[in-house]
């Protein structure tokens, strides 16, 4: 099997594509593309628990303590101590912090919208069951 004919190259190449094109358009706006992901998952009125941003990314906590640290040092978020649970940080926007979120709201909307512009709907949908299968299939540890 050649490697463009297997399903973990065409998810890799597509995706760092994607990921150049988000690239291309963080820089032009000082942030990076994991922080405009980061950015669309903290609630933008409540802020959202340190501890439940990573699994909504995919990242390990590691990970996700360097890029907010980041995002802190450059004024985009600010932490406060959860109210129900003291032990607990909660991550909220700055006003900068806001501004950039929309930005990368409106990248990815346009991004999806293009997508949804040139691929029919029956088509996304046989790639978002596909995708899923996919997902499942490694979740339930069935091939390694």
């Amino acid at each position: 099997m050649k490697a463009n004919e297997t399903v973990d190259y065409n998810i890799k190449v597509c995706w760092h594509a994607i990921a150049r094109m988000y690239n291309a358009q963080a820089v032009k706006n000082d942030i990076t593309t994991s922080i405009g992901f980061v950015l669309l998952n903290i609630d933008p009125e409540k802020g959202t628990p340190a501890t439940k941003i990573a699994p909504l990314l995919g990242l390990e906590a590691r990970s996700l303590t360097r890029i907010l640290k980041s995002m802190e040092e450059k004024g985009l978020i600010y932490k406060v101590a959860d109210e129900q649970d003291k032990r607990s940080v909660r991550i909220l926007l700055t006003e900068l912090g806001l501004e950039k979120r929309e930005v990368s709201r409106v990248t990815v909307r346009r991004f999806n919208q293009k997508v949804r512009e040139v691929i029919p709907e029956s088509q996304l949908q046989v790639f978002f069951q596909v995708v899923g299968q996919i997902n499942d299939l490694i979740d339930s540890k069935k091939v390694y």
